[in-house]
């Protein structure tokens, strides 16, 4: 059986084309991808910076900012996700600007459905290869096969809710994520879960954080968000 993609393997599609990202979505919610479109470069450099994606899939001419200003954006902020550059011209020029802008494959226009499909197959599972089971921030250690946190000798483990926000927190570690953000990537954009849910896993979190030790602690800044940072 191929490699297939799951309800944790997530991929956005930034194309100014609404029938262009119709079909896309359709072909990778058909793979059982979870799937983010937008229609321009500033919200593609948006939820590059917020979300954690397992690919991204950029055309180059869009408006606000074009695919290779958005990709070297989020090269400059460290974000490492897979990125799949879709665009008409099909110039060597234009191929080598996208791979030294830091993509890791390029598919001219038009091509096929199954071509595409693989190709975003062939980047989520390279970044699979390359995702770290363990997460550190600070002495606070989070074990992504057993939902454990550990500090030292103290270990608590997490709640399936918990590691997901503690996860995305320490894989955007010194990055905002607002509310909305944390709702919609756990609890999904049809929960009908009400976003003070966010609240109380936040205080759940800093409490066990707090119980092994950690020198971590989840900060808010009002109106914006949270964030990992360590202590003084």
């Amino acid at each position: 059986m191929g490699f297939k993609g799951g309800p944790d393997m997530r991929v956005l599609v930034a194309d100014d084309e609404p029938e262009m990202t119709m079909v896309l979505e359709a072909l990778l919610l058909r793979e059982k991808y979870s799937v983010d479109v937008v229609n321009d470069g500033r919200d593609a450099l948006d939820y590059g910076l917020a979300e954690n994606y397992d690919c991204l899939v950029l055309d180059i001419m869009m408006p606000k900012l074009d695919g290779l200003q958005v990709l070297q954006a989020l090269r400059a902020e460290g974000v490492s996700t897979p990125v799949l550059l879709l665009t008409a011209k099909a110039q060597v020029e234009d191929r080598v600007a996208g791979l030294d802008c830091g993509a890791d494959d390029y598919l001219p226009k038009p091509f096929d459905s199954r071509e595409f499909v693989a190709r975003v197959r062939a980047l989520t599972r390279r970044g699979m290869e390359y995702t770290p089971c363990v997460l550190t921030a600070g002495n606070a250690v989070l074990d992504c096969s057993t939902f454990e946190l550990k500090c030292g000798g103290a270990c608590v483990r997490l709640s399936s809710k918990e590691f997901q926000m503690l996860e995305l927190l320490m894989r955007q570690k010194g990055r905002l994520i607002s509310t909305e953000q944390f709702m919609e990537h756990i609890w999904g954009y049809d929960s009908e879960a009400e976003i003070n849910v966010v609240w109380a896993y936040i205080s759940f979190l800093r409490h066990k954080l707090e119980a092994v030790g950690a020198n971590v602690r989840i900060a808010a800044r009002r109106g914006q968000g949270y964030l990992l940072e360590e202590l003084p």
